[in-house]
């Protein structure tokens, strides 16, 4: 039993258990893959359950006033966004990501690179203009965010298949099926009973938020537990402005700074859209929480001041994103951790009760590109399979 339990109605008081073959719990890019792939092989007995109020997971777009976009809902579509989640992807050794793009015809620009990068190498020197350097291979972005990647998926989707505002807090073998309790936003819980489980939550948010009945073999829990959540300890500052003032100054909107509190800077603008510049900051996620935001932001205002000059100093709009304070995607080991990419932990248990009923699908789980886009592709990818082969049911594989 865990703390949460008492969020749970009594048994007595819940409506009767709804059946369905796959519950998919998270309804960010990896979940909402795998139940597209599935419809598309005519699996569609399927419910997504997203404990957020839209879908995404780590995804995260905003408008040029600074306002969190809800993705999917109506009027949300739109080219003028930011991301304060992931940002690029790179098609040259991501293929089945780029794929993907391809056949939601998405629209991939490079990443702005041409110009000077800015440096502060020390408080006590002045910043520097260096020679910028391109990424190899090549960073894209979309039209729209990586917000627009997941509003395509969503809306391909069988109305319906998609609850959000559901947080699944236990998972339970009952009469040789899973009992999937969800608990709603404004009070009240819901029981799906299915025959699989396809984790699209980071290991150790699993581990965090939901009780298992019987209790997930202990080796395969603590490698759950001990697994990084790429993005938790991260926070992301954004700055919109109505043009990309810096790139008439022979700047490519990129930085590096030692001084902070901002350790990495790039340029954010949208093509045709509002011009940005976005960084990561480089305070301690625990050192943050001692900190109002408003003076966070004041002091990446100052800072984007000495960097690119004093039209960086008013925004249009400016915001923070800190996921170390996001109960979504976060925990308490969350704090301390280096927000380096995990290495990829089991994807279910070997032996027990639990073999073969739940299985890992985040992109903490993929061996390829664990904590990336990419990697929630492909570990989604490889969840559909592995359930399909158990199943017994044949599947083309997505053409790269």
């Amino acid at each position: 039993m865990t703390a949460e339990d008492d969020l749970l109605p009594p048994p007595d008081a819940s409506p009767s258990p709804q059946r369905t073959r796959i519950a998919i719990v998270g309804a960010g890019l990896s979940g909402l893959y795998a139940a597209w792939r599935l419809q598309q092989l005519g699996v569609r007995d399927v419910v997504l359950l997203e404990a957020r109020d839209a879908p995404g997971g780590r995804i995260l777009c905003v408008d040029p006033a600074g306002r969190p976009v809800a993705l999917g809902a109506p009027g949300s579509a739109g080219a003028d966004r930011f991301d304060l989640g992931p940002t690029w992807y790179w098609p040259g050794v991501q293929p089945q990501l780029d794929a993907l793009v391809d056949t939601l015809g998405l629209q991939r620009f490079a990443q702005h690179e041409d110009g000077d990068m800015v440096v502060e190498r020390s408080p006590h020197e002045p910043p520097a203009h260096v020679r910028g350097y391109p990424s190899e291979p090549p960073s894209m972005r979309l039209v729209g965010g990586m917000g627009a990647l997941i509003e395509a998926l969503y809306h391909r989707l069988t109305p319906g298949h998609v609850l959000t505002a559901q947080a699944v807090r236990r998972l339970g073998i009952i009469d040789d099926v899973v009992e999937v309790h969800a608990v709603h936003d404004g009070g009240g819980g819901t029981v799906w009973r299915v025959d699989h489980v396809l984790c699209a939550l980071p290991p150790r948010l699993m581990i965090d938020r939901i009780d298992f009945a019987p209790a997930l073999p202990a080796a395969l829990a603590r490698r759950w537990r001990a697994t990084d959540t790429w993005m938790a300890p991260h926070a992301k500052y954004l700055a919109v402005y109505p043009t990309p003032f810096w790139r008439a100054q022979g700047l490519s909107g990129e930085a590096r700074s030692a001084r902070g509190p901002m350790a990495e800077i790039h340029d954010a603008s949208m093509p045709g859209g509002h011009a940005a510049l976005f960084g990561f900051l480089g305070v301690p996620a625990r050192v943050r929480l001692g900190v109002a935001e408003d003076v966070l932001r004041a002091h990446c205002r100052a800072q984007l001041g000495r960097l690119f000059g004093p039209q960086a100093l008013t925004p249009v709009a400016d915001v923070i994103k800190d996921w170390a304070a996001d109960a979504c995607t976060a925990t308490d080991a969350d704090l301390d951790g280096g927000g380096q990419h995990p290495e990829p932990p089991p994807t279910g248990a070997d032996g027990g009760p639990w073999h073969g009923r739940l299985t890992g699908i985040g992109s903490e789980w993929s061996p390829r590109f664990p904590g990336y886009l990419a990697g929630a592709v492909d570990a989604a990818e490889r969840g559909v399979r592995a359930w399909l082969t158990s199943a017994g049911v044949s599947a083309a594989p997505l053409r790269p």
